[in-house]
């Protein structure tokens, strides 16, 4: 075999995170980097998530990048084929297109520590790289519940993220399992098509409507020749979030007004006390992530639409078994049960310096300097990494201001310059996380009542940053190299320099 190739930045997946990533990198001047992306195209979970009225739920002159601004959004919350259109129009706007190795799934990433680099085994074939941005992103890989009887049942079954289009669900007794942001989409969205629909749910959510229209053609024009009309529309949907936080993150007892709207809303739809009582929450608004839907308790009002409040628990040939004994026949069975959120499969295929997993250091929880390296992995960050998730705004906030901390993490290894690494401190990570989650402690997320995919098995809060996206903003502008140890390569061996020598060099 040749020499394998080696680039100065690797990018693992080519969804939001890593294609701003990439731009970034390009704008830094730095075009020795590739991004490693396992399927055939662009787009992350807008590419994998493809089912019936998959769209956003953030606005969509919010949910974009500010260097890439769209003024030809079609609609106010853009659906699944715009936002996808939409991250191909950045890897060719951007130049992308030759840094790409698509069908190239990363195996496991080794550090180097003789040579300070990471040797990287993709489905391709093998690379090293000086630094690693890991950008698979939370919503990548979908999470299927252990159900007995599940591999014996005779129909279709597929997760919301793995939609069978060839699979014709006209005239099919389906049932959805779970409830919450993909469900409620495809609920409405399928109701029509199927004899019978049946919802399993474990618990309630809170839904608002989602004032979803068309944007004029007036409106887009506007946009385009008068570019500050579209950033003053950003600029508002950015405010109104900001200002909506403290509710969630301080005061959460503040929510009782909209849980009001809530139940208003719901009743306008639900006339079935029944029914009604069986879809109505008992935790606080905002515990889980509020969904928005104008479609879904309509639907859930349709004859043939039935709803279990209970969770599957078994299933008998084509019989479904709920927790609370009922049975439902089915001839397909659609999983909506979320992804691997706290426990990334990614981790399992980083081996640090000292020869551990990030899995295993991540045994006890996620956590991660301003969600952004991890101590035992030098020069190696993620993007959307732990307590960075959002529960009222658009991620794309947070993806650009960790793009601002990668960006600055590369200038200060310019700056000592030579074979360098950095390595993020335990005691830093650990001040960092300390800060965190005493800030979560009096969230609603923590305190509203509910279980949700924000807690992981410890029931820890490591996926919702407890603040607005201007303060991540603030504590992601730079590198503190006094958070970190920096490691040189010399006379053929790593050498470890001291707290004092390495804030010196960064400082000079």
């Amino acid at each position: 075999m040749g020499e394998r190739e080696h680039v100065r930045v690797a990018v693992i997946g080519s969804g939001f995170g890593g294609l701003g990533a990439a731009v970034r990198l390009r704008r830094e001047g730095i075009t020795d980097f590739v991004v490693l992306e396992r399927a055939g195209s662009v787009g992350g979970t807008w590419r994998d998530n493809s089912y019936p009225g998959c769209a956003c739920d953030v606005p969509s002159h919010l949910y974009s990048f500010s260097f890439a601004p769209n003024p030809d959004w079609p609609r106010t919350f853009s659906g699944q084929p715009a936002i996808r259109a939409y991250l191909e129009h950045v890897a060719d706007t951007f130049g992308l297109r030759p840094h790409l190795r698509l069908n190239s799934e990363v195996r496991m990433m080794r550090w180097d520590a003789d040579r300070l680099r990471w040797e990287i085994e993709t489905s391709a074939g093998e690379l090293t790289a000086d630094v690693v941005v890991s950008a698979t992103g939370p919503l990548s890989d979908p999470k299927m519940p252990e159900i007995p009887g599940l591999a014996d049942f005779p129909g279709k079954v597929f997760h919301s993220a793995r939609w069978d289009h060839d699979y014709d669900l006209r005239g099919k007794r389906v049932a959805m399992i779970g409830t919450g942001a993909s469900a409620i989409q495809i609920v409405p969205a399928i109701a029509p098509d199927v004899e019978r629909l049946t919802l399993f749910q474990r618990t309630p959510p809170w839904v608002m409507p989602r004032t979803d229209r068309a944007i004029s053609g007036a409106e887009r024009w506007l946009h385009r020749q008068l570019p500050f009309t579209r950033a003053a529309r950003r600029g508002l949907l950015w405010g109104i979030r900001e200002l909506q936080v403290s509710a969630f993150t301080k005061r959460p007892h503040q929510l009782g007004l909209v849980e009001a709207l809530a139940k208003a809303n719901m009743a306008r739809s639900i006339k079935d006390p029944e029914l009604l009582a069986k879809l109505t929450p008992s935790y606080r608004i905002g515990c889980k992530r509020i969904l928005l839907s104008s479609e879904y308790y309509p639907a859930l009002a349709r004859p043939h639409v039935d709803l279990v409040a209970s969770g599957l628990q078994e299933i008998r040939g084509n019989t479904l078994v709920a927790a609370d004994g009922t049975r439902t026949e089915a001839d397909a069975i659609i999983f909506g049960t979320g992804f691997h959120v706290t426990d990334m499969p990614i981790a399992d295929r980083v081996v640090g310096a000292e020869g551990r997993t990030l899995a295993d250091h991540w045994k006890d929880g996620m956590q991660s300097l301003r969600g952004a390296t991890a101590a035992g992995f030098p020069n190696w960050m993620t993007i959307i990494g732990p307590n960075t998730g959002l529960g009222n705004s658009s991620m794309i906030l947070m993806i650009e201001s960790q793009l601002n901390y990668m960006a600055d993490y590369l200038r200060q290894l310019d700056v000592l310059g030579g074979q360098v690494a950095l390595a993020a401190r335990p005691s830093a990570v650990n001040r960092w996380n300390r800060q965190v989650q005493t800030r979560m402690e009096r969230t609603v997320w923590n305190t509203g009542g509910c279980t949700s995919w924000y807690l992981d098995a410890q029931g820890r809060n490591t996926t919702v940053w407890p603040g607005t996206t201007g303060e991540f903003r603030k504590e992601t502008r730079s590198v503190d190299l006094s958070e970190y140890e920096v490691i040189r390569l010399r006379e053929d061996h790593p050498e470890r320099i001291p707290a004092g020598a390495g804030n010196a060099e960064g400082a000079a």
